[in-house]
């Protein structure tokens, strides 16, 4: 049956939805150790993608940022994140209002995927291990796999949500939630509705100041959230 949404919903997963602070600078330090290093220095990961991230890893310990290099430690990262799925619950949180956003945004029949930083393989861990995946298609998100430029993501999300669901999506009618900056600019860049949430490293005041549309404390009014992502 063909989906007659109004909306697109892409959400970040990282200090949008889950709280798992240091779990991403561990698994870095675990897979670059089977690599034969070190993990000396941590890069900035805020709203930045995968592979950017990875290849600032790459290069500042001394390895070459090659596309077989990139791909060994992905394999090395997914690997640690499949081990810890068991126990992933323990070491953070969904964050307030999480869960009953999705569910809102589900019921007033929005389509729902990611524009995230993360891996594919990483991110279906770090949501199921909250029971946030239920109301997300997880097939046609944009990964950090898929782009150094956070803004080259949302193009390829709303492409495959038109594609599955048979729908062409406006940029109006499409909506990037993010913590950072740089998932306000990746809205900003594709025309997209820019929702901020001031629960990362960013203040209200900075997210409004990078031209974020609105910005809210967190997810926890859904009023609020209904009102920002809606209309």
């Amino acid at each position: 049956m063909t989906t007659h949404a109004h909306r697109l919903v892409l959400w970040d997963i990282d200090h949008t939805l889950v709280d798992l602070t240091g779990v991403g600078s561990s698994w870095y330090a675990t897979a670059l150790t089977a690599m034969g290093t070190e993990l000396r220095t941590h890069p900035d990961y805020g709203g930045r993608t995968e592979r950017a991230i990875t290849a600032d890893v790459l290069s500042t310990h001394g390895i070459e940022a090659t596309e077989e290099n990139i791909q060994r430690l992905w394999s090395e990262l997914i690997a640690v994140a499949d081990e810890a799925r068991g126990t992933l619950h323990e070491a953070g949180r969904a964050l307030d209002g999480a869960a009953a956003a999705l569910a809102e945004m589900a019921g007033h029949g929005a389509v729902q995927t990611l524009v995230t930083g993360n891996l594919p393989e990483i991110s279906v861990h770090k949501l199921a291990a909250f029971g946030l995946d239920e109301h997300l298609e997880l097939e046609i998100g944009g990964y950090g796999s898929l782009s150094a430029h956070r803004p080259d993501l949302v193009p390829h999300a709303v492409a495959a949500a038109a594609a599955k669901h048979g729908t062409a999506f406006a940029p109006g009618d499409v909506v990037v939630i993010g913590d950072t900056p740089n998932d306000v600019k990746a809205a900003l860049d594709n025309g997209a509705v820019a929702v901020a949430v001031a629960t990362g490293h960013y203040s209200a005041e900075e997210l409004a100041a990078s031209g974020a549309h609105t910005v809210l404390p967190d997810l926890a009014d859904l009023d609020s959230v209904r009102k920002a992502v809606l209309g």
